[in-house]
């Protein structure tokens, strides 16, 4: 479906936030016959909504929220509605059309769009695929699930996107170069569970795109697309395991044969980051860029390029330790990629959050052979250390809050060691989203200096 098949239909925006803005000024464009936005939490009263948007969608929410919904032809939902709201199961009983804000534009878009997903690596991934594409004469447009609605992206002759699995659920078009970094459990309360989980962020790959890129050494992600192909039935390009085309051995990028440039150009830590590089490079070679005959200037934008932040971002400290923020972390695998970063050096992580019942037995499992402190935090802090507490070569340790896990942190940690705080957890509950927690790491960090 496409913006202009609204025209004279009638439809509802079930979200106030950017997406929803975003889908309301989109789609008013597009005449349809009727156009209301429905807020249904229990704060609607409290949302602004007035002036031009409450002129092209007055807003709907309490006992007229379902009614407004259901009375459409077509709900356009944003992404923070879960696959599980009963409102939805019942508005697709009833055979109502259900889509989204990043399913109208990929609609319209998908043919010069590189969309990037992954249970993580997908903003790092993303954004280096733009930063090279752009190095070697490639100008792009980069958005998607940064903040940026992709209903709000401006006019461009290419787009590169990062992709959440909430945006990828509802497309029924796949961007050309379709790109997936890693699949691991996630969000699975607001899919169903694991198998809608993959289900949704697999969706990316379901629409014939004309190139599929995904990270060979992930042995769960190559289970899951076996028999998955691309439009021309080939089927996806494995970059990053040891016998692809684009891989890292001996601390050097090859693409096949050739050496392209020594690993440490990239400024990125772990083998993970590694990995999406190959993706990267995968990505612009096969859009036809002749990456070997380019190795210098993307050499170049390679070094250039600087991680996200609150991604193992390391923090200054008199101190002789290395304090990490890394509180994107959201799940025992992305812990587990943190940890691999900085093997060899004396290690505490700091994990714990929101609990969402997260299955922490990998993480078990990848520290079995490690030495390190591992300081739990609330809410979920001490159900993950009783997950480790038996192996020995862990220590665990309590805290009451972040502050107390970093002054302990500096107790236990030796000059040239490392404070990581991985989280392996959302940060809701006690903190208003991740940005706040890692402000709160930092000034732990600083009040907590000699």
């Amino acid at each position: 479906m496409r913006l202009a098949d609204l025209r004279g239909r009638s439809v509802a925006v079930w979200g106030t936030g950017k997406e929803g803005r975003a889908a309301v000024t989109a789609i008013a464009e597009h005449e349809p016959s009727r156009l209301i936005a429905v807020d249904d939490s229990p704060g609607y009263l409290d949302v602004e909504w007035e002036g031009a948007l409450s002129a092209l969608a007055p807003l709907a929410g309490g006992e007229h929220a379902f009614a407004s919904l259901a009375s459409a032809d077509v709900v356009v939902r944003s992404p923070g509605v879960p696959q599980t709201h009963p409102f939805l199961r019942e508005l697709r009983a009833r055979g109502i059309t259900v889509t989204g804000g990043s399913a109208l534009w990929m609609a319209d878009n998908a043919a010069r769009t590189v969309g990037v997903t992954g249970s993580k690596g997908k903003s790092t991934t993303s954004s280096l695929i733009s930063h090279l594409l752009a190095a070697v004469g490639r100008p792009n447009a980069y958005g998607g699930n940064i903040g940026i609605p992709l209903l709000d992206l401006p006019p461009a002759e290419l787009y590169v996107l990062e992709l959440s699995s909430y945006q990828c659920a509802d497309l029924t078009d796949s961007p050309r170069v379709a790109v997936v970094t890693s699949l691991f459990p996630e969000h699975l309360d607001a899919h169903g569970g694991e198998r809608e989980y993959y289900r949704d962020k697999l969706n990316l790959l379901r629409y014939r795109p004309e190139l599929i890129v995904v990270n060979g050494a992930d042995e769960r992600l190559r289970d899951e697309i076996r028999g998955v192909t691309d439009a021309s039935g080939f089927p996806p390009v494995p970059a990053a395991a040891d016998d692809s085309r684009f891989r890292v051995e001996d601390d050097v990028v090859f693409c096949s044969d050739d050496e392209l440039f020594p690993r440490a150009a990239l400024a990125l830590k772990g083998r993970h980051n590694e990995r999406n590089l190959c993706v990267a490079l995968a990505v612009l070679d096969g859009m036809g860029v002749d990456v070997v005959g380019s190795r210098e200037a993307i050499a170049e934008a390679v070094r250039s390029f600087r991680g996200l932040p609150h991604r193992l971002a390391e923090i200054e400290d008199g101190s002789g330790i290395t304090f990490v923020d890394d509180t994107l972390s959201t799940s025992p695998y992305s812990a587990i990629h943190a940890i691999e970063a900085y093997e060899g050096r004396p290690l505490t992580v700091l994990v714990g959050g929101t609990d969402r019942g997260l299955d922490y037995t990998p993480l078990r499992e990848f520290l079995s052979s490690r030495e390190l402190t591992v300081i739990g935090l609330p809410d979920s802090g001490p159900r993950i250390l009783s997950v480790i507490s038996d192996l020995p070569g862990v220590r665990t340790l309590p805290s009451e809050d972040l502050f107390d896990a970093v002054r302990i942190s500096r107790e236990v940690t030796p000059a040239g060691g490392v404070v990581l705080l991985s989280p392996a957890a959302p940060s809701y509950g006690r903190f208003r989203n991740f940005e706040h927690r890692s402000e709160a790491f930092a000034q732990a960090v600083r009040d907590t200096a000699k």
